[in-house]
């Protein structure tokens, strides 16, 4: 399985969700990580353990509700889910044997962009187009300034 699909649907995930205003930016992305601890309810294969997963994403979504940084705790520990079930379970999609590989290479890209605060990835596109060009190293005179 390639790896640059996974990657390239993180970085959609990120933008798409560059696109909803803070604060509200943290909360809808505290409930999304709640789902995705969900995700493997219905058939994961691991039979009672498949409980714990949301479980302990629901208290680290809640404490995302006010910080980033347990938003991305949140993507790491379904990362740490993924690799569980590509190895033992089912895979999150039964209809693509290593779609729980993928997930396990999409969410550290998602946690990454949290761990960064979750900044609207176009606001610095736009940021960085406005800005001045940068002024030369050398003086007119030729000294270094």
């Amino acid at each position: 399985m390639s790896i640059f699909m996974p990657i390239l649907i993180g970085l959609i995930a990120v933008s798409l969700m560059s696109l909803i205003p803070e604060p509200h930016r943290r909360r809808v992305n505290a409930v999304v990580v709640a789902g995705a601890g969900a995700a493997y309810l219905s058939g994961g294969g691991l039979g009672y353990w498949e409980f714990v997963l949301p479980v302990v994403m629901s208290y680290v979504a809640y404490r995302g509700l006010e910080s980033w940084a347990w938003i991305g705790i949140g993507w790491l520990l379904h990362t740490a889910w993924d690799v569980v079930h590509h190895l033992k379970g089912s895979p999150i999609l039964p209809f693509a044997e290593h779609s729980s590989f993928g997930c396990a290479i999409c969410d550290p890209v998602i946690a990454l962009w949290c761990f960064a605060g979750g900044p609207s990835v176009f606001g610095r596109v736009r940021a960085r187009l406005s800005r001045e060009p940068a002024a030369p190293l050398a003086s007119p005179g030729g000294r270094l300034r």
